[in-house]
C-alpha cells in the first residue's frame, strides 16, 4: 500500500494525502477540497500541512477544516487562514508512528516551509514535501526572497539522505529538464534522466540523489555548470541567480 497519494489539481498542481495508518491521513497543500477522494479512499483527515500561503496551495483548507475538524499547520498565520499550529524551523510533530520535521525554506515566499518524514517501519525511505521550493529538476521563482536565500534553502533540502522521496507542489518536470539541457547540452546524466521520464511517464516522486545529480539549480556550484555559463570565478549563489534569471524567461 502506497502511503502517499498524489492528486493532480488546478492544471499542474499536486496535492498529497499521506496515509499513516489504516484509516487516518494528513494532506499537503490542498489547493482545492478533496472530500470525495477522502471518502473513496476510506480515509479520515486529521491534519493539513501548508508549505506557503499562495491560493493554489490553500484553496481547499477552509472546507476541509470545516467538514473534518482537522488541524491546520503552517509557517504563516497572517496569510494562511485557519492555521492552528504555527511551525518554526526544526519543529517536530508526531504523526502515527513517525515524526514530521518542519524545515524553513524561505525564497519562493518569506515563510515557505517544507516537511520531512524520516524513514520508519512503515516507510523505508524518508518523505519530503517541498511545495514550491524544490521541483523535480527545478525550483520555485523568487517572489519574496533573493537568490542567496533560496540557494541556501535548497542546500538544506539537498543535504537530506539520498533515498528521500521528493514530492513537489507542481509538475514542471519536462520543461525543467529541457531548460537544463539548454544550459548543459552535453550533460549525459541530465539527458538520461529526461529520457527516462519521457519513457516512464512518471515524474513524482523523485529522490534527493536524483535532484542532487541532475537538477541544474542544485548543480550551481559545480565547475562544469559555472564553465557553461562563463562564470567560473563566481560564487555559487551568483550562478544560481543567473540560472533562475534565465529560467524565468525560458
Amino acid at each position: 500500500m502506497d502511503s502517499v497519494i498524489a492528486i493532480p489539481a488546478l492544471g499542474d498542481n499536486l496535492i498529497y494525502l499521506h496515509r499513516y495508518n489504516q484509516s487516518d491521513c494528513l494532506a499537503v497543500d490542498p489547493g482545492e477540497s478533496m472530500l470525495k477522494i477522502l471518502k473513496e479512499q476510506g480515509l479520515s483527515l486529521k491534519m493539513i500541512l501548508i508549505t506557503h500561503h499562495h491560493w493554489d496551495h490553500t484553496g481547499g483548507v477552509a472546507e476541509l477544516k470545516q467538514k473534518t475538524g482537522c488541524k491546520v499547520v503552517g509557517g504563516d498565520k497572517r496569510r494562511i487562514r485557519g492555521v492552528d499550529q504555527l511551525v518554526a524551523d526544526g519543529e517536530i510533530m508526531p504523526v502515527g508512528d513517525a515524526d514530521v520535521h518542519a524545515i524553513a525554506t524561505p525564497g519562493h515566499t518569506s515563510t515557505s516551509v517544507c516537511y520531512y518524514v524520516p524513514p520508519s517501519p512503515t516507510n523505508m525511505s524518508g518523505i519530503l514535501w517541498t511545495g514550491d521550493t524544490l521541483f523535480v529538476g527545478g525550483c520555485g521563482r523568487l517572489f519574496e526572497g533573493n537568490a542567496r536565500t533560496m540557494f541556501e534553502s535548497l542546500q538544506k533540502l539537498a543535504s537530506l539522505p539520498d533515498d528521500t522521496l521528493v514530492y513537489c507542489g507542481h509538475d514542471y518536470t519536462l520543461e525543467n529538464y529541457e531548460f537544463a539541457l539548454s544550459i548543459e547540452p552535453d550533460n549525459q546524466a541530465i539527458r538520461q534522466r529526461l529520457n527516462d521520464i519521457r519513457q516512464s511517464g512518471q515524474t513524482v516522486p523523485s529522490t534527493i540523489l536524483q535532484e542532487r545529480t541532475t537538477n541544474v539549480f542544485l548543480l550551481a556550484g559545480t565547475p562544469e555548470l559555472k564553465a557553461a555559463l562563463n562564470m567560473s570565478e563566481a560564487k555559487d549563489f551568483e550562478v544560481f541567480a543567473e540560472l533562475r534569471r534565465r529560467k524565468d524567461i525560458f
